[in-house]
């Protein structure tokens, strides 16, 4: 109960031999001498009715309104007495003396209920209203289309869109996304990006003239976001025709696939696909009439695997292929050592640019945006382990540690290994920190890296998740039996229960953390993206017999001149050699000036 409820009660009962202003005769006139410190009954049922009674007015007084309370009409009632007493036993209240000696009480006065106030706070909504309530907060929650959005997609339709024939603009309708309607927001997206990316936005201004890739047609799949769009644009300005598809069935941004299709890209992908669905848009990309690619552009191999299984003969006009993650290249390396691999491949995912770049500083941030957007987890003092301390295993440590978090590594490669100790980070095995961690991450291109055995040792609470290309690398499909409940919490998240209660938090289904939960940044991946627009444009233009059917590392001249794009925006100014220093070097003042060997 409140001081005021108190106040008022006590006043109540002091007062109740006196006569209040209703019992008092009409003779009696009582006025309020004080605007503030009158009995207060903290009535509500006094306060819904005030505003409907007939003997009170609003004041009208310049200051008096602002206080909010009501005053007895001063028309219908005499001038008393200015005499007043007031008795510290009431808390201030007053009252009083008539002049026929009596005493009374001043009137109280009631505060206005506005009737909006009224309606919101003293009525409880209906169920219709409660529902129609949630709705609109859930709707509003997700209306914006940005990238961070995306992933809790604002359409209450769920229709596939397979099902769906949608056209854009201009009546075209040789595309499959989630709904057409979202591609102006697609379009602010990808603008954004373009000022993020100064170099893809160079190689564009100043090539365009030249159409180097004029006569292309480049089928790729990656993950469709505002980046990759800048990135189809700029081979479109070089003169490419493109088709694409997703590469992950949880990153594609809905607003930017419609943004492409308005602009009459032939895209096939929306974010939740299922795995017929992923399938089904590769094969919608490859097999059109009319249409045959000769270049793919790829992103775990998954499309280059579609090609060869489905489609061999293809292969007859593809002149190369541009592979970007670690899983793809695997890929490309078995096809070449078995003698399958029968075009030229650029492996970019090992260029310098690509793994000193991407890999290291894009995770280095993007893992902590994707955690803490799926889990709300803080990381001081929490204990994580990170399986695999390659460049994207360095770059998860260091924003860890960063973090306060006590990081624990898991390596094969005894070079690595040293490489996490020197760094400072304690090597282990899986099983012997297993019951102990928080957090479990990996990020080594391999599967079966963490397996049933180790879930079921995991603490309860564990959050699991995967910062590698692929989803092989923890054994989701083992939690699928009939045992383990699971439930989800919000988009991208899931608790998986044992019967005996523990649970643990797996996050997209053991799929890409960053570009399935949040996002990246754009700038690095304008390095990796100028990466792959050159590759594809050296090997489109290579003269016949300079590449053979192998995988090949993009020349270092290349890694250099990517690098050189991206300057300007920090107003770096590089040093130059000069003859006699380039001479006792051995180098080309211009470039290259490291050898293909050396390690960065």
């Amino acid at each position: 109960m409140s001081v005021q409820v108190v106040a008022a009660k006590m006043a109540e009962v002091e007062l109740k031999d006196v006569p209040t202003g209703k019992d008092l005769p009409a003779e009696s006139p009582v006025t309020p001498t004080s605007e503030g410190k009158n009995i207060a009954r903290n009535d509500p049922r006094e306060a819904g009715s005030s505003a409907a009674s007939p003997t009170a007015e609003p004041s009208s007084k310049p200051g008096e309104g602002s206080l909010g309370l009501l005053t007895p009409n001063p028309a219908k009632m005499p001038q008393a007495s200015a005499m007043k007493r007031s008795d510290p036993q009431q808390n201030g209240g007053e009252a009083f003396i008539n002049r026929d000696g009596t005493v009374a009480e001043a009137p109280r006065m009631k505060k206005i209920q506005f009737a909006d106030q009224k309606q919101e706070f003293n009525k409880r909504p209906s169920k219709i209203g409660r529902r129609s309530l949630s709705r609109s907060i859930s709707q509003s929650s997700t209306d914006s289309y940005s990238s961070a959005a995306s992933y809790t997609d604002s359409s209450d339709d769920e229709t596939s869109p397979r099902d769906k024939q949608q056209k854009n603009s201009k009546g075209n309708g040789d595309f499959c996304i989630k709904n057409i309607k979202q591609a102006d927001f697609g379009r602010r997206e990808i603008e954004i990006a373009e000022q993020e990316m100064p170099a893809l936005m160079a190689l564009r201004k100043r090539a365009q003239g030249e159409k180097p890739l004029a006569g292309a047609k480049v089928v790729g799949c990656t993950h469709i976001t505002a980046q990759t769009a800048v990135l189809m644009e700029t081979l479109s300005a070089l003169g490419a025709q493109c088709r694409w598809a997703a590469c992950n069935i949880y990153s594609t941004q809905n607003e930017v696939a419609a943004a492409l299709a308005e602009g009459g890209f032939s895209v096939f992908a929306w974010k939740g696909e299922s795995e017929d669905d992923f399938w089904w848009c590769i094969d919608r990309c490859v097999n059109v009439e009319g249409w045959q690619p000769n270049m793919i552009l790829d992103d775990g191999g998954d499309l280059t695997h579609w090609i060869y299984k489905k489609y061999p003969n293809m292969f007859k006009k593809i002149k190369g292929i541009v592979e970007e993650s670690v899983t793809g290249v695997h890929r490309l390396y078995q096809l070449s050592k078995a003698g399958k691999l029968c075009v030229p491949a650029m492996n970019v995912n090992d260029s310098v640019t690509k793994q000193k770049f991407d890999n290291l500083y894009c995770c280095r941030e993007s893992i902590l945006d994707g955690l803490k957007r799926t889990t709300d987890v803080m990381f001081g003092g929490k204990q994580v382990v990170v399986c695999g301390y390659g460049e994207v295993g360095k770059g998860c440590c260091a924003a860890l540690k960063a973090m306060g978090s006590i990081v624990y590594v898991t390596e094969i490669d005894p070079i690595c290994a040293l490489q996490a100790c020197m760094d400072g980070f304690r090597l282990v095995k899986l099983n012997e920190v297993m019951r102990q961690v928080d957090i479990v991450i990996t990020c080594t291109g391999n599967k079966n890296v963490v397996v049933r055995e180790n879930l079921d040792r995991m603490k309860n609470g564990c959050i699991v998740c995967n910062m590698g290309h692929s989803n092989t690398e923890i054994d989701v499909a083992s939690l699928r039996t009939p045992e383990l409940t699971w439930e989800r919490v919000r988009s991208q998240v899931d608790h998986v229960i044992w019967p005996d209660g523990k649970r643990i938090v797996l996050l997209a289904e053991g799929r890409l953390l960053n570009l399935s939960c949040s996002t990246v940044p754009t700038f690095v991946l304008s390095i990796t993206a100028t990466t792959q627009a050159l590759a594809l444009i050296e090997l489109y233009n290579a003269p016949e017999g300079r590449y053979k059917q192998d995988v090949y590392l993009l020349p270092k001249k290349m890694d250099e001149y990517v690098a050189s794009l991206h300057l300007p925006t920090f107003d770096a100014h590089l040093t130059e050699l000069t003859d006699e220093q380039a001479k006792y070097l051995g180098l080309n003042k211009n470039g290259p000036f490291k050898p293909n060997y050396y390690r960065y």
